[in-house]
């Protein structure tokens, strides 16, 4: 396969933002569907478009005793796991033609697998990036095993405790791989804002040393925002063609000017974040010049004592710095001085 610089690596060089469509069950079972979607994705500014790699067998089992039942009060509620995935998946078939879509439009093309297999067909489509799935934080052979093909993992934390993020982070840099970003995400479709929590990502980042994201299911973009002022440098928001795609994900998912809105935000965002600085623009220096001086309000005559009747603080900034005003009063003029004159030190009697 042809080797691509991916906008992963484009992104972090540049520290800036990588901006994640996820495909997910928005692809309504059609392969011209999901074709559009990907179009649809990188006309809206994605960086990337992620599918999810498994069978309704590699993820579940086609069982419907009480422990397979949907009833958790979600909006799948009233079918089996095994149903809901068999509705969702995405063909196996369609990953090549997907990626060599993505690919031509500019996009990285990657996928959340859910066993070995979905990861040996990853492979031998060299993937650039491989996503944790947030309920297979604590699947650890698998973890070793997507860590030890030494690519960038993204993990999803959802319905993660300290202890297994920790333990997902211990495991993937046992297995030799650092490259590790851990997306705050909130379990639940849609996300509740009150239940965002967005300070925890750069405590994320802080606590396991490693770059923090916000994996999001939230409704519109300013979660997003706010996560990228709080440091998030990727953002993955399920994306949706239109609303008459029959997927399981389409009330929670942002359709194509949506997220456009959110790209071209988060891209005026990290300008105007810049960096940390004191030093004043040649523009800024410039505006100085209408802060406060010390000016002659009143005509004053040479032997006239200044008061502050006839030398006062006003814009604009040509004169003498406002903390001489205290110790020029009551001091005498060595000259007449018209009213509007910048006050300079040599208008003082010695």
């Amino acid at each position: 396969m042809e080797k691509r610089m991916n906008n992963f690596g484009k992104r972090r060089a540049n520290n800036e933002t990588y901006l994640i469509a996820e495909l997910s069950a928005n692809h309504g079972n059609s392969l011209e569907t999901a074709i559009e979607t990907i179009r649809a994705a990188a006309a809206s500014g994605a960086d990337a478009i992620k599918v999810q790699t498994y069978t309704a067998d590699t993820i579940t089992l086609d069982c419907d005793n009480e422990y397979f039942q949907i009833k958790h009060e979600t909006i799948w509620d009233g079918t089996t796991l095994h149903k809901l995935y068999e509705e969702a998946s995405m063909p196996w078939e369609w990953h090549a033609p997907l990626q060599k879509v993505a690919n031509e439009l500019g996009m990285d093309f990657f996928s959340t697998p859910f066993d070995f297999t979905a990861v040996d067909l990853l492979e031998n489509l060299n993937v650039p990036v491989y996503k944790i799935a947030s309920l297979e934080i604590n699947d650890i052979p698998l973890l070793e095993l997507v860590a030890s093909k030494k690519k960038p993992i993204l993990i999803s934390t959802g319905i993660a405790s300290l202890a297994d993020i920790e333990e997902a982070v211990n495991t993937c840099r046992k297995a030799g791989n650092n490259d590790i970003v851990l997306l705050k995400c909130t379990s639940s479709y849609p996300a509740p804002y009150e239940e965002a929590n967005l300070l925890t990502i750069p405590n994320l980042a802080a606590t396991f040393g490693v770059t923090a994201g916000l994996s999001d299911h939230t409704m519109g973009h300013v979660v997003p925002l706010g996560a990228v002022a709080l440091g998030a440098k990727v953002i993955e928001k399920h994306f949706i063609l239109n609303r008459d795609v029959p997927s399981a994900d389409a009330s929670f998912s942002m359709l194509p000017d949506e997220f456009k809105l959110m790209a071209e935000s988060i891209r005026i965002l990290e300008k105007a974040l810049g960096k940390i600085t004191y030093e004043l623009s040649d523009k800024t220096k410039k505006s100085k010049d209408f802060s406060r001086s010390l000016f002659i309000v009143k005509n004053v005559k040479a032997g006239e004592t200044f008061t502050h009747e006839n030398l006062k603080s006003i814009r604009p900034g040509y004169g003498m710095h406002t903390r001489n005003l205290k110790n020029l009063i009551g001091k005498v003029a060595s000259k007449d001085i018209l009213r509007g004159t910048p006050m300079k030190e040599d208008f003082v009697k010695n």
